[in-house]
């Protein structure tokens, strides 16, 4: 390797990212730094015959390269000084001690570790899994892999939910352009990590048991006109695409939840006296709940519970269960 030089921004190779492990990088701290007191490391550069290929430094140039500079503080490997992995390795542990990865990041160093430069499997789990701190196993390793394939809106869209391993699992299930679809669907809500995980499996078991596309389902009219609503929150929205997809996954109770209110509309209840069917509608029974403050309030609740007995709605509610 040469000493420190000044290389010509323009001899620079910038479309060449063989060694660029960014994936939406913060410059901004990075830039204050550069037009405050200059450039603190150099660059690692390899010459070759079509001119300057960036090793380590990818935002450090462009950074340079806005500011208007002609060139930048160098240090210069010879074409043939040192392989393609040994480079690549190189630059992985200069940002590691200086700036660190995001998920995307980590995803991509994974990808070119086993497609690029064809480093054995075993090897990645072994020895650059907990270099990135990560587990060292297969399943962590495919998971990242599969985060690598995804397209650029779906990767944004991890790294800014911070999405957690299983759901990236769920995502990198469906194909390409069903990850499309469910995007769309994703972006207008606010969701956490159980409630992703809720429309994932939702979405697959009706895509599955309907035989349609995940786009037919997320493109239907009750879909679209929740997302659209502007009177409603992110989660407010999240409650009701919920809904919506439960109806669809679980249609034969939808059927006896609408029967079971329609009975409960013609018992017509005081309004702190509840009955409550058993969770989805499984299993045999219900519940009676209720609350009062004084003991009239009591009474009546008493004898209107008694009275449900000689009601043919409440027998037949009884049936339905």
């Amino acid at each position: 390797m040469r000493p420190i030089e000044k290389i010509p921004i323009q001899q620079i190779v910038l479309s060449d990212e063989t060694f660029s492990i960014n994936y939406q990088p913060d410059l901004k701290r990075l830039r204050a730094s550069i037009e405050e007191i200059g450039l603190i490391q150099p660059v690692l550069l390899r010459k070759k015959l079509t001119g300057y290929q960036i090793i380590c430094g990818f935002r450090r140039v462009a950074i340079t390269k806005e500011l208007g500079k002609s060139e930048i503080e160098s240090r210069v490997f010879e074409e043939k000084e040192r392989d393609d992995f040994s480079l690549f390795n190189l630059s992985l542990h200069e940002n590691l001690t200086g700036r660190g990865f995001n998920m995307v990041e980590k995803a991509m160093i994974l990808e070119k570790l086993i497609h690029l430069f064809q480093i054995e499997p075993t090897v990645v789990i072994e020895r650059f899994l907990p270099l990135l701190s990560l587990e060292p196993h297969e399943k962590i390793l495919n998971t990242f892999l599969s985060l690598a394939r995804m397209e650029d809106e779906i990767k944004t869209y991890v790294l800014r939910e911070e999405v957690s391993r299983s759901n990236i699992r769920r995502i990198a299930s469906f194909s390409s352009g069903d990850q499309r679809a469910i995007l769309s669907l994703l972006l207008p809500l606010k969701l956490g990590e159980s409630r992703l995980r809720e429309l994932l499996i939702l979405l697959k078991e009706i895509s599955r048991i309907d035989q349609c596309s995940i786009e037919e389902i997320v493109t239907r009219p009750e879909m679209r006109a929740i997302l659209s609503e502007k009177e409603m929150t992110p989660p407010q929205k999240a409650d009701r695409i919920k809904k919506v997809l439960m109806d669809l996954r679980y249609p034969r109770m939808r059927k006896r939840e609408e029967k079971f209110r329609e009975g409960l509309r013609k018992l017509n209840l005081p309004g702190n006296l509840f009955l409550i069917p058993p969770p989805f509608f499984e299993g045999k029974g219900m519940k009676a709940e209720f609350q009062f403050e004084t003991k009239e309030e009591y009474q009546r609740i008493i004898r209107s519970l008694s009275n449900l007995a000689n009601k043919k709605e409440f027998e037949e509610m009884i049936e339905s269960l």
